[in-house]
């Protein structure tokens, strides 16, 4: 493993929450203020060269406050911006390709959705995966039914890598999904879409048992 994961809270972009990307930039750097540890930039309609502006930008704002950065999908943004990982899903490249072309220098985390899903990643050299949803949650309804906790507890039994619980994630049931077995949570809007963006990340780092 090329770095520990030593996050709990794990928060993903969206920036059509927001009515400008100066809001969009504020919002993400009010979280990190509060102490978020790992930010996903998760922006997939962008064109490359808007993509890797805004990677830049990231990399500049997380280094500012000793935040982990991963770039969704592109491993060759992750490796120009000097990210410290890559976050892949179901249409990306395989674990294992990337591993094989980014070696140690990114840490490599993989959207999964079934047992199956997180054996494969992890014998593919991921560090790391988020499982889900494991609640109801209207941006991960192209998924079905959520997989819920007991597959969470399954699977995180199953693995030896870090495992993030996504989708529903509220503060009201992180100690919930924590109790079956989740290292931490992964999420968008639950922080991103608040009134007081900073607050609220407090809050859900402070419930996650996030130690800063």
């Amino acid at each position: 493993m090329l770095q520990q994961i030593d996050y709990k809270l794990y928060l993903i972009t969206d920036r059509k929450l927001f009515q400008t990307q100066d809001a969009f930039f504020r919002a993400v750097e009010d979280a990190l203020k509060a102490g978020v540890r790992a930010v996903q930039l998760r922006e997939k309609d962008l064109s490359t060269r808007e993509l890797l502006d805004m990677a830049f930008a990231f990399r500049e704002m997380t280094r500012r406050y000793g935040v982990k950065l991963f770039i969704n999908d592109r491993m060759d943004i992750a490796l120009i911006v000097e990210a410290d990982g890559v976050h892949l899903g179901d249409s990306s490249m395989p674990v294992r390709a990337v591993r094989k072309v980014a070696g140690e220098r990114l840490l490599i985390g993989r959207s999964t959705h079934s047992l199956r899903d997180a054996l494969e990643a992890e014998e593919g050299g991921a560090d790391f995966i988020t499982f889900g949803p494991v609640f109801q949650t209207p941006s991960k309804a192209r998924y079905g039914d959520p997989v819920g906790l007991e597959a969470l507890r399954e699977t995180s039994e199953k693995i030896s890598i870090p495992i993030f619980g996504l989708g529903g994630i509220k503060i009201s049931n992180i100690k919930q999904v924590l109790d079956f077995g989740a290292s931490g949570v992964a999420l968008i809007s639950g922080i991103l879409a608040a009134a007081d963006v900073g607050a609220t990340a407090g809050a859900y780092l402070k419930e996650a048992g996030e130690t800063l």
